[in-house]
This record gives structure tokens, C-alpha cells and sequence, in this order.
């Protein structure tokens, strides 16, 4: 499978850049022309992981995120990357109504509405503490035995 074009880009954990990061995904999403549903899935998904980093992963203050994507004709695959404090338990945080911040208004919904959106979530460790959050979608109309994604 050949890659389409690639990026990386790193910014600031602030919650006034999850608007940018979820325009700036989509944007480049659009030179494979996915459908408009599936760069609205793409968008949804890219929010709830930068918001889980902004919120999450630098409590004491001040850390980036990192957003690495590669694009192919029949999908993408997204990381969203950051050297915060890191998951403890990667399943009970992917639990529904799951949260570390409980007197916040939080839902805990963040990875499972990532995981209705996209074809795949994958949560790693980025170092010792970070977390990667690696999403992938398929386009619609292609199969996944021909994409080999």
C-alpha cells in the first residue's frame, strides 16, 4: 500500500488548539476524498483524542501533543502522541462512563467514541510515561482485504 503524503505536527496542550487539530486533520484527510461522513468520523475522533491529552495527560502544567498521520488512497492511519503521565490500565480507562476525573464534568465516553468513529484504536505507551492513541480508517467502498491496512 502506498502512502498518499504524510505529517507530523506538534503543539501546545491547550484546549484552544482541539478546534485547530480537528481542522487541520481534516483538511489533509481531504486529498484521498473520503466521504464527507467519513472525514465528520475522522474529526470526531481527532477531538476526543486531543481533548484526553489536553485534559489527562499534563495535570501539573504544560506538555505538546503531537499528531502524526499518513494517508493512503483507501484510508489513514493517526497518532496522537504525548509524553504526559500515561493510563495505568489501558482497558479500564476504554471503559464506557470510565473516568480519572470524577468531580469534573467528564463522561469518560473519550475512547469509546473514538472507537465508534474509526475502524481501529489502539492505545500505546509513548516512552516511559506518554501515551499514543493510533486510529485507523478505512474509506468507504474499499475492503479490507485489498487494503491490508
Amino acid at each position: 500500500m502506498k502512502t498518499i503524503n504524510e505529517m507530523e505536527i506538534t503543539f501546545k496542550a491547550l484546549s484552544v488548539n482541539e478546534g485547530f487539530a480537528r481542522a487541520l486533520v481534516a483538511a489533509f484527510c481531504v486529498q484521498a476524498n473520503p466521504s464527507l461522513d467519513e472525514i465528520t468520523d475522522i474529526k470526531t475522533a481527532v477531538s476526543e483524542a486531543v481533548t484526553n491529552a489536553v485534559v489527562h495527560a499534563y495535570p501539573l502544567g504544560d506538555g505538546d501533543i503531537t499528531i502524526k498521520i499518513k494517508l493512503y488512497s483507501c484510508g489513514v492511519y493517526i497518532d496522537i502522541c504525548d509524553n504526559g503521565i500515561g493510563i495505568e490500565d489501558f482497558e479500564k480507562a476504554r471503559e464506557p462512563f470510565y473516568t480519572s476525573k470524577p468531580d469534573e464534568e467528564r463522561s469518560g465516553m473519550g475512547f469509546t467514541v473514538m472507537e465508534s468513529f474509526m475502524d481501529e484504536v489502539e492505545l500505546k505507551r509513548n516512552g516511559k510515561n506518554g501515551l499514543i492513541v493510533h486510529m485507523e480508517k478505512i474509506f468507504k467502498g474499499v475492503s479490507e482485504d485489498a487494503v491490508g491496512m
